[in-house]
Protein backbone atom coordinates (compact mmCIF):
# COMPACT_ATOMS: atom_id res chain seq x y z
CA UNK A 1 0.00 0.00 0.00
CA UNK A 2 1.47 3.35 -0.94
CA UNK A 3 1.52 6.02 1.96
CA UNK A 4 -0.77 8.79 1.96
CA UNK A 5 1.82 11.58 1.77
CA UNK A 6 3.09 9.87 -1.56
CA UNK A 7 -0.14 9.81 -2.91
CA UNK A 8 -1.38 13.06 -2.19
CA UNK A 9 1.73 14.21 -4.80
CA UNK A 10 0.43 12.19 -7.43
CA UNK A 11 -1.88 12.35 -10.07
CA UNK A 12 -4.35 9.58 -10.85
CA UNK A 13 -6.07 9.80 -14.25
CA UNK A 14 -10.07 8.43 -14.14
CA UNK A 15 -11.69 8.06 -17.61
CA UNK A 16 -15.50 7.30 -17.25
CA UNK A 17 -17.78 6.28 -19.98
CA UNK A 18 -21.24 4.68 -20.73
CA UNK A 19 -21.25 2.24 -23.55
CA UNK A 20 -24.81 1.85 -22.83
CA UNK A 21 -27.96 2.54 -20.90
CA UNK A 22 -26.69 -0.59 -18.83
CA UNK A 23 -23.32 -0.69 -18.50
CA UNK A 24 -20.57 1.61 -16.94
CA UNK A 25 -16.77 1.26 -17.35
CA UNK A 26 -14.12 2.62 -15.58
CA UNK A 27 -10.70 2.64 -16.91
CA UNK A 28 -7.79 3.71 -14.59
CA UNK A 29 -4.38 4.34 -15.87
CA UNK A 30 -1.83 3.55 -13.56
CA UNK A 31 0.41 6.08 -12.05
CA UNK A 32 3.82 6.25 -12.75
CA UNK A 33 6.25 8.84 -10.79
CA UNK A 34 9.02 9.77 -12.38
CA UNK A 35 11.55 12.46 -11.24
CA UNK A 36 14.52 14.30 -13.08
CA UNK A 37 17.42 14.65 -11.84
CA UNK A 38 20.85 16.81 -12.32
CA UNK A 39 23.80 16.12 -10.21
CA UNK A 40 25.97 18.89 -10.00
CA UNK A 41 29.45 17.39 -9.50
CA UNK A 42 32.72 19.49 -7.80
CA UNK A 43 34.53 18.80 -10.97
CA UNK A 44 32.21 20.98 -12.52
CA UNK A 45 29.54 17.75 -14.22
CA UNK A 46 26.02 18.10 -15.08
CA UNK A 47 24.59 14.85 -14.65
CA UNK A 48 21.19 14.15 -15.67
CA UNK A 49 19.22 11.09 -14.10
CA UNK A 50 15.81 9.79 -13.64
CA UNK A 51 14.45 8.57 -10.62
CA UNK A 52 11.56 6.24 -11.25
CA UNK A 53 9.30 4.72 -8.42
CA UNK A 54 7.28 1.42 -8.73
CA UNK A 55 3.81 1.53 -8.13
CA UNK A 56 4.09 -0.72 -4.65
CA UNK A 57 6.69 2.13 -3.76
CA UNK A 58 7.54 2.70 -0.73
CA UNK A 59 7.43 -1.26 -0.44
CA UNK A 60 9.98 -1.95 -3.30
CA UNK A 61 12.76 0.93 -4.01
CA UNK A 62 12.74 3.55 -7.15
CA UNK A 63 15.58 2.64 -9.78
CA UNK A 64 17.85 5.59 -10.96
CA UNK A 65 19.44 5.64 -13.64
CA UNK A 66 21.75 8.49 -15.68
CA UNK A 67 21.02 9.77 -19.05
CA UNK A 68 24.22 11.16 -18.84
CA UNK A 69 27.48 9.13 -20.05
CA UNK A 70 28.79 7.87 -16.84
CA UNK A 71 32.12 6.19 -16.22
CA UNK A 72 31.61 4.78 -12.80
CA UNK A 73 32.57 1.05 -11.19
CA UNK A 74 29.00 1.09 -9.93
CA UNK A 75 26.64 2.28 -12.59
CA UNK A 76 25.67 -0.10 -15.18
CA UNK A 77 26.41 0.92 -18.53
CA UNK A 78 23.08 1.67 -19.93
CA UNK A 79 23.40 4.18 -16.76
CA UNK A 80 21.60 2.14 -14.02
CA UNK A 81 22.81 2.88 -10.18
CA UNK A 82 24.10 -0.01 -8.00
CA UNK A 83 23.78 0.63 -4.58
CA UNK A 84 22.75 -1.71 -1.54
CA UNK A 85 19.84 1.09 -0.99
CA UNK A 86 18.56 0.36 -4.06
CA UNK A 87 17.98 -3.41 -3.97
CA UNK A 88 15.17 -5.09 -3.27
CA UNK A 89 14.86 -5.77 0.34
CA UNK A 90 15.16 -8.98 1.95
CA UNK A 91 18.08 -11.15 2.09
CA UNK A 92 20.98 -10.66 -0.37
CA UNK A 93 20.88 -13.76 -3.07
CA UNK A 94 25.01 -13.66 -3.61
CA UNK A 95 25.75 -12.93 0.37
CA UNK A 96 26.98 -9.90 -0.23
CA UNK A 97 25.10 -7.22 1.33
CA UNK A 98 23.62 -7.56 4.67
CA UNK A 99 19.57 -6.96 4.92
CA UNK A 100 20.20 -3.64 6.71
CA UNK A 101 22.10 -2.73 3.93
CA UNK A 102 19.71 -3.17 1.30
CA UNK A 103 15.89 -1.19 0.60
CA UNK A 104 13.88 0.11 3.40
CA UNK A 105 10.24 1.96 3.53
CA UNK A 106 12.20 4.19 5.88
CA UNK A 107 14.31 5.69 2.88
CA UNK A 108 13.78 9.02 1.40
CA UNK A 109 14.82 10.74 -2.04
CA UNK A 110 17.05 12.78 -0.01
CA UNK A 111 18.74 9.56 1.49
CA UNK A 112 18.80 8.07 -2.23
CA UNK A 113 20.64 11.35 -3.49
CA UNK A 114 22.75 11.63 -0.68
CA UNK A 115 23.91 7.86 -1.46
CA UNK A 116 24.32 8.40 -5.12
CA UNK A 117 26.32 11.33 -4.24
CA UNK A 118 28.66 9.45 -1.98
CA UNK A 119 28.97 6.64 -4.21
CA UNK A 120 30.21 9.13 -6.67
CA UNK A 121 32.79 10.14 -4.70
CA UNK A 122 33.70 6.92 -3.60
CA UNK A 123 33.50 4.01 -6.25
CA UNK A 124 33.01 0.62 -4.49
CA UNK A 125 34.79 -1.90 -6.79
CA UNK A 126 34.54 -4.90 -4.84
CA UNK A 127 31.27 -5.43 -5.98
CA UNK A 128 31.12 -3.49 -9.26
CA UNK A 129 28.46 -3.23 -11.90
CA UNK A 130 30.43 -2.03 -14.43
CA UNK A 131 34.26 -4.19 -14.71
CA UNK A 132 35.88 -2.66 -17.16
CA UNK A 133 35.08 0.51 -14.48
CA UNK A 134 35.96 -1.36 -11.79
CA UNK A 135 39.22 -2.67 -13.03
CA UNK A 136 40.83 0.66 -14.25
CA UNK A 137 39.63 2.44 -11.31
CA UNK A 138 41.74 -0.24 -9.42
CA UNK A 139 44.66 -0.24 -11.73
CA UNK A 140 44.64 2.43 -13.89
CA UNK A 141 43.68 5.40 -11.93
CA UNK A 142 44.86 8.17 -14.71
CA UNK A 143 43.32 6.51 -17.49
CA UNK A 144 39.62 6.05 -15.12
CA UNK A 145 40.09 9.96 -14.28
CA UNK A 146 40.71 10.84 -18.17
CA UNK A 147 37.38 8.76 -19.07
CA UNK A 148 35.68 10.90 -16.23
CA UNK A 149 36.73 13.63 -17.45
CA UNK A 150 35.27 13.29 -20.69
CA UNK A 151 32.12 12.59 -19.37
CA UNK A 152 32.11 15.66 -17.54
CA UNK A 153 33.07 18.14 -20.60
CA UNK A 154 30.44 16.20 -22.20
CA UNK A 155 27.79 17.36 -19.76
CA UNK A 156 28.88 20.62 -19.58
CA UNK A 157 28.38 20.72 -23.15
CA UNK A 158 24.97 19.29 -23.26
CA UNK A 159 23.50 22.31 -21.18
Amino acid sequence: MVNQEFLANCVFVSVHFELSNFLMCSWYLKWLLIFRIIILCSEGGFFNAVMTFPQNYPNSPPTVRFTSDMWHPNVYQDGRVCISILHPPGDDPNGYELASERWSPVHTVESIMLSIISMLSGPNDESPANVEAAKEWREDKDGFRKKVSRCVRKSQEML
